[in-house]
């Protein structure tokens, strides 16, 4: 097992036995909040292309971001259930944020799917989402071919601040701009 394995299994195991309480109120509020599912699950692409299913809590109704969703969109908090998707190795803790499936085979998107998708990344404690796509994307494939495990450190470290100071921009659904190759 490598070591970025393993800092992923020991560190992702333990932030979910630490935060569970966190991740049972998130999911009640979720829960009392609007009616429908506490998860949203959906396909992405992961390392080598291989289609997995990732978690975040739900954060819409009927099309339009819930009260309890914004608060939890805030301060990224719908991605903890991710924590499982990072234990079941489908996921790191530190990389490009996962492609949608079927993941494009060119360009950008094939060089994203040499390494693991993470729940934070480069980008996410760099300039959030303010950053226009282009510049994630670039932040991302920066990640992509020069990640080392001290790089993760780093990453970790600074990703509680980043979450802490959450979102500035609107919080509105807006569609995810999708790139063709």
């Amino acid at each position: 097992m490598s070591a970025k394995r393993t800092v992923d299994l020991t560190v992702g195991t333990l932030l979910l036995i630490t935060l569970a309480p966190l991740l049972a109120a998130a999911a009640a509020a979720v829960a009392a909040g609007s009616p429908g599912p506490v998860l949203r699950r959906a396909e992405r692409a992961g390392l080598d292309g291989r289609a997995f299913t990732v978690f975040t809590f739900r954060t819409t109704h009927e099309g339009a971001l819930t009260p309890v969703g914004r608060l939890l969109r805030r301060h990224f908090l719908e991605l903890l259930p991710q924590l499982l998707n990072v234990v079941r190795g489908e996921m790191s803790l530190v990389g490009p944020r996962p492609l949608a499936a079927p993941a494009g085979r060119g360009g950008t998107a094939r060089a994203r799917l040499a390494v693991r998708p993470g729940v934070t990344g480069l980008w996410q404690v760099g300039g959030r989402s303010e950053l226009p796509w282009e510049e994630m994307d670039v932040l991302d494939l920066h990640y992509v071919e020069q990640h080392w495990l001290g790089l993760d450190l780093a990453i970790l470290l600074r990703t509680p601040s980043a979450a802490a100071r959450g979102r500035r921009r609107d919080l509105t659904v807006h569609p995810v701009p999708v790139r063709v190759a």
